[in-house]
């Protein structure tokens, strides 16, 4: 697990995360191979899209930021863009 202080509190990792772990940036659009292999990764991700009390969950936020809408659709993309 990610420390805390490398984490955005909009999901996925903050500068100095990325810095830290030598991660790029998320995409949110196009059919580049990175966004493929997350949106694979994630559409077979369990878990909830919301904590208990209602806000959205981390795996929820990183979806969003990767520009998925849902599992469902990272699903959809994956399946759609991947290379066999």
């Amino acid at each position: 697990m990610v420390a805390k202080k490398y984490q955005s509190k909009t999901g996925g990792l903050n500068d100095a995360g990325r810095k830290k772990f030598g991660v790029k940036s998320p995409l949110s659009s196009g059919t580049s191979p990175r966004r493929i292999s997350f949106a694979a990764r994630f559409a077979g991700m369990k878990g909830s899209m919301k904590k208990p009390d209602g806000s959205p969950s981390r795996k929820a936020m990183a979806l969003k930021k990767w520009g998925f809408g849902s599992v469902a659709s990272a699903r959809n993309f994956a399946n759609k863009n991947k290379k066999t």
